[in-house]
């Protein structure tokens, strides 16, 4: 049982040694961190952007909701 634990764990280095990480291990400081700081930027700016297209979206489906269920302002007539 210890032997495969230790095979385990030594297939696990090799792979993590293969593995793409998102920054310079040579780098110093935040400049280490250039890749995953853009990338997080991207993610953060398209979730903004989806966020209010869907609001958007939201805000037109509810003021159709309410046209078809009251019926047009003013449409009363007598």
């Amino acid at each position: 049982m210890v032997r495969r634990i230790q095979k385990y764990i030594g297939e696990v280095k090799t792979e993590l040694h293969k593995a793409t990480w998102p920054w310079d291990p040579k780098e110093k400081g935040m400049k280490k961190y250039k890749e995953l700081i853009d990338s997080t930027v991207v993610v953060l700016i398209a979730m903004i952007l989806l966020g209010g297209y869907v609001a958007f979206g939201d805000l037109i489906l509810i003021n159709v909701m309410k046209l078809l269920t009251r019926g047009l302002p003013g449409g009363d007539v007598g």
